[in-house]
């Protein structure tokens, strides 16, 4: 009988998966991502869309960012708001926003101006280490977004945003364990497919 792997080891092994592609794999993978999740109903009906930087690896929104910018949609990135809990906020860019990086090596936006909660976007794209098709992710360990989402767990029917993870087809598991924290997905966007888990909406 085969164990479980636990978090921290599927974490090892598919941060190994996604950095063996090479980066003609990942530009190829950036630019199918951009046009997989430009087509669906959530994109097309969102304003307000939070992305990330890529940092360890992850699946390059960049391209996706670029054609945010161009259908004149407004673009947020995550900043740690350096309180003792290190909550989570979005903070607007534009292509000649300066960034910095902030206590884990990642750039964030280095703007004094409005910051907005998680509550006050309509979709969130967020990266990923490892995901399945019941919407479970897994991440880097610390939690961010879980907490910044945490009050969806309370809301049965209207939910804002509509949370999205991005990744490499390669990073999908048939089974993640599930803490009673964790924030499921409402779909996975990849290079190959879209994954939904919420129904048509997201389609």
């Amino acid at each position: 009988m085969t164990a479980t792997p636990t978090k921290a080891e599927l974490r090892r092994q598919l941060r190994a998966r996604r950095g063996a592609l090479t980066r003609r794999q990942q530009a190829r993978a950036a630019a199918e991502l951009a046009h997989r999740l430009t087509a669906t109903r959530a994109f097309r009906a969102s304003r307000r869309i939070a992305c990330y930087l890529p940092n360890d690896g992850e699946i390059d929104p960049r391209p996706l960012i670029e054609r945010i910018w161009t259908l004149g949609k407004d673009c947020y990135l995550p900043v740690l708001s350096h309180t003792p809990h290190e909550h989570l906020w979005f903070a607007r860019v534009m292509p000649d926003t300066p960034l910095t990086l902030n206590t884990y090596g990642i750039p964030e936006p280095r703007i004094a101006g409005e910051w907005l909660r998680a509550r006050q976007l309509d979709l969130i794209l967020l990266p990923l280490v490892g995901f399945d098709l019941a919407g479970n992710r897994l991440g880097m360990g610390a939690g961010f977004y879980d907490r910044c989402l945490e009050y969806l767990r309370l809301r049965r029917v209207w939910k804002k945003p509509r949370v999205v993870g991005l990744a490499h087809d390669c990073q999908r598991v048939a089974q993640l364990p599930v803490n009673d924290w964790d924030i499921a997905l409402d779909a996975v966007v990849t290079d190959r497919a879209v994954y939904s888990m919420a129904g048509e909406a997201n389609k």
